[in-house]
């Protein structure tokens, strides 16, 4: 889960680091550091986050036009000056940087330890680097040779760039379960990063690695590509479609504010071309060749982690009410250990924001393993899921900095909701004329996402009341289950307010207990088939003197007679209501933590893109 950026070339490489690395620091700020060669290799590294990184330097030595940097969320060791990132070889002549677990790093250091190495950090990555110098001295061979002989020895998951004194101006790189793309320079210089965005800058054509592929990177020199199997490989270089101006704030004061408010245009360019009212038809281009394999399937099963297991509930309710076909959603992290049943008839559908989440990976890896036809839905355009699976959609969110997802979810729903009705409609188990409807009703999603958030003062003013709260119990029934969910998620996550969701009838089998008066329960009470259920369980919660706050449709008046603060959203069908109702929530959980003096963009503990199980 950290983030890993290179450089080689003619060019002053610190600036392009400190700028790469100022982009990844949402893949974690444990610590960070930068390595840049001369004529030998300067070593810059501390605890805590990139700007912490730039105070230490100060004015040190930064000259070169090749290095590496590092920003790092941490598995082995404690986030300190001495774990992190990059490591070097005992000699000093290797330098290498690391995202992923070397899982049998304690038998190899060991058996370094034996042979006479010494390590300073507690990290299986000083493990690899020392484990590389071993072989490049003993067997008296090139730096990506000694890599490549190296990776054969262990085992675990990476995305590694590794420079060496010895020769000068060589990056080589590797990947296996942990993403690496190199951008391609005009004059052949070039860049390597966790994803593309500290490389957009400089390059739209990069090269994503395959797993168990190694780059010899050496400017002004073609890039040579091969597999630790030493089998030669032809670079297939894309053109990237991610624009810089996407990266930045734009004015807001968070990027998580500004993508709160992007949703009405990601939800939209998620339907675009997609959605087509004049013909009354969906079309999915990424799962069209896959539609009898949905439609005659014995089970979906939707895979995930975190705010994308939430959308894949959405999901399960959206695909067995209109296309009535038997759904399973499973934790991915949960999935891959169980021994789960699955046949060549099942489908399993991966959701990932970054399509690099590791758990789900691993669970898609398992599932094609037993002959399943496998789909992803995803974000990141050549991600590792959208390069694993047969086929699929990408949400069209836009780049998601922020830690704590908002724009993904929605978007996730979006083709979610498009894929359950593109099945309802060809199984014919959903009438034309509700097809239809339900068509224009979610065409309508962006502009009612609009409206939604102009309750943003409101929600400003309500958070200003429970910023001192100690506990939120969330309360939802039907398609608003999930958001309960993904509302408490979003304030656990930025606030660390401890908040639970739950069903709204299931309170009364335990959570009651919790309710008083210090209690906020927030209730999604949006109008459908199970509001007066929902108003049962409000004045449940009433009786009990609990403080309520209630996301209620536009002109309701019963719950509002109850509620101690309502937020109205518009009204929209059942099926779609999560779509809407979870922007106050995002909102709610914003402003809190603002107020609370939390980092919102980067939440303590907490990384964007989990690489690592």
């Amino acid at each position: 889960m950290c983030g890993i950026v290179g450089y080689t070339g003619s060019k002053d490489a610190y600036p392009i680091l400190i700028k790469g690395l100022q982009r990844l620091e949402y893949r974690g700020y444990d610590s960070a550091g930068v390595a840049l060669m001369n004529d030998k290799t300067t070593l810059h590294k501390c605890k805590g986050k990139v700007v912490d990184l730039q105070n230490h330097i100060g004015s040190g030595l930064t000259t070169g036009t090749a290095g590496i940097g590092h920003t790092r969320w941490a598995t082995h060791g404690e986030p300190n000056d001495v774990n992190a990132h990059p490591h070097t070889s005992m000699s000093g002549d290797i330098v290498l940087i690391h995202n992923g677990i070397i899982e049998n790093y304690d038998s190899v250091r060991k058996e370094l330890i034996h042979r006479g190495y010494t390590f300073h950090s507690e990290t299986d990555t000083e493990v690899l680097v020392n484990l590389i110098e071993e072989i490049k001295k003993s067997e008296a061979c090139s730096l990506s040779e000694a890599i490549r002989k190296a990776l054969n020895e262990v085992i675990g998951a990476y995305a590694i760039v590794v420079m060496s004194n010895s020769e000068p101006g060589t990056l080589v790189a590797a990947k296996k379960s942990s993403p690496l793309v190199i951008g391609i320079g005009p004059d052949k210089d070039y860049y390597l990063a966790s994803d593309a965005t500290p490389i957009v800058e400089y390059t739209k054509n990069v090269v994503y690695l395959e797993d168990g592929e190694i780059a010899e990177i050496i400017p002004g020199k073609d890039l040579k590509l091969f597999t630790i199997q030493k089998q030669n490989v032809t670079p297939y270089i894309q053109e990237l479609e991610l624009q810089l101006e996407q990266l930045e704030k734009s004015g807001y004061d968070h990027f998580m504010l500004k993508e709160i408010y992007e949703q009405p245009r990601s939800v939209r360019d998620s339907l675009r071309g997609r959605l087509n009212l004049a013909a009354g038809l969906v079309h999915l281009g990424g799962m069209a060749d896959y539609e009898q394999k949905l439609l005659n399937a014995n089970r979906i099963t939707i895979v995930a982690c975190g705010t994308s297991w939430h959308a894949g509930l959405v999901g399960e309710y959206l695909i067995e009410d209109l296309a009535r076909i038997p759904v399973e959603v499973e934790y991915a992290s949960e999935f891959r250990y169980r021994n789960p049943i699955i046949t060549e008839k099942d489908v399993v559908i991966a959701i990932s924001q970054s399509g690099e989440t590791a758990d789900t990976l691993a669970a898609l890896e398992l599932a094609k393993s037993k002959g399943a036809t496998i789909l992803g839905i995803c974000n990141v355009v050549g991600s590792t899921i959208s390069r694993t699976t047969h086929g699929g959609s990408y949400t069209h969110a836009g780049p998601e900095i922020g830690v704590a997802s908002t724009k993904a979810f929605t978007s996730q729903v979006t083709v979610l909701s498009l894929l359950a009705l593109m099945l309802g409609n060809k199984k014919g188990s959903i009438e034309r004329s509700k097809f239809l409807r339900l068509l224009y009703g979610l065409n309508e999603i962006p502009e009612k996402i609009e409206r939604a958030l102009q309750t943003n003062d409101l929600v400003e003013l309500i958070s200003a009341k429970f910023k001192d709260a100690s506990n939120f119990l969330y309360l939802g029934r039907g398609y608003c289950f999930p958001v309960a969910l993904e509302g408490a998620l979003k304030l656990k996550e930025i606030s660390y307010i401890h908040a639970e969701g739950y069903p709204a009838a299931e309170m009364k089998h335990g959570p009651i207990a919790l309710i008083d008066e210090e209690m906020p329960v927030v209730v999604i009470a949006t109008k459908g088939p199970s509001y007066e259920k929902v108003v049962s369980n409000i004045q449940e919660v009433k009786a009990r003197k609990g403080v309520l706050i209630a996301i209620v449709t536009e002109g309701d008046t019963q719950v509002k007679e109850m509620a101690d603060y309502t937020i109205e959203i518009p009204e929209t069908d059942e099926i779609f209501s999560p779509l809407v109702a979870s922007v106050p929530l995002q909102l709610l959980s914003y402003h809190i933590a603002v107020m609370r003096e939390c980092n919102v963009d980067q939440p303590r503990n907490l990384a964007k893109s989990v690489t690592v199980e």
